[in-house]
């Protein structure tokens, strides 16, 4: 067997696992992540996909010059607790990125939503998102298109954090948001059609 298959053997094998067996992994394209001990693959997204994402990154960055804050995009690992995750987009103080990942909760997390990880953007991670404390967390829907933006509800805690709707924009609507920070973007605008 080759150092993958001796890799990817010795993983299933395993109960759970851990951030060492997650680095073991080749870099070979498609995105690694680690969730509740898991090792989750997923495919590279479409074009529709990665047009949004450098759209929104783009205007994020923009938005953000001087402010001492970074925008990275997929692949980039968010280490949040025995997670590690790879957000498509996260924006966090610069201080706080190191030469490998963020290993802390980041400010904003964007999601854009995928036939093949939506469950995840809108179930798991979106819990995972919410449990480590990242304060904003939105949701880009390609297809309709649409941005749903998530703000952490500390206050009606229970077990844990939980997020409530902050806001909503499809199509030609304009969402205007000030927290994080202050930005204007129309979903529609992200497309490239």
């Amino acid at each position: 067997m080759n150092q993958k298959g001796d890799i990817m053997a010795s993983m299933v094998t395993a109960n759970l696992l851990t951030r060492a067996d997650l680095d073991a992994l080749p870099n070979d394209g498609p995105r690694h992540e680690l969730i509740d001990g898991q090792f989750v693959m997923t495919p590279a997204p479409g074009t529709a996909h990665q047009t949004i994402a450098i759209q929104l990154a783009s205007q994020l960055n923009q938005a953000l010059r001087g402010s001492g804050l970074k925008v990275l995009t997929a692949p980039f690992d968010v280490v949040l607790g025995s997670n590690v995750v790879e957000p498509d987009i996260v924006v966090a103080p610069k201080a706080n990125f190191t030469a490998q990942d963020l290993p802390v909760p980041p400010l904003l997390v964007v999601e854009i939503l995928s036939p093949t990880t939506q469950h995840l953007d809108r179930g798991r991670k979106r819990e995972i998102y919410a449990e480590a404390g990242v304060p904003h967390y939105w949701i880009v829907d390609p297809d309709e298109p649409a941005i749903t933006v998530y703000a952490l509800n500390a206050a009606a805690r229970t077990d844990r954090n939980s997020y409530w709707e902050a806001a909503h924009a499809a199509g030609d609507e304009s969402l205007e948001v000030e927290q994080p920070f202050a930005l204007r973007i129309t979903p529609a605008e992200l497309r490239d059609d």
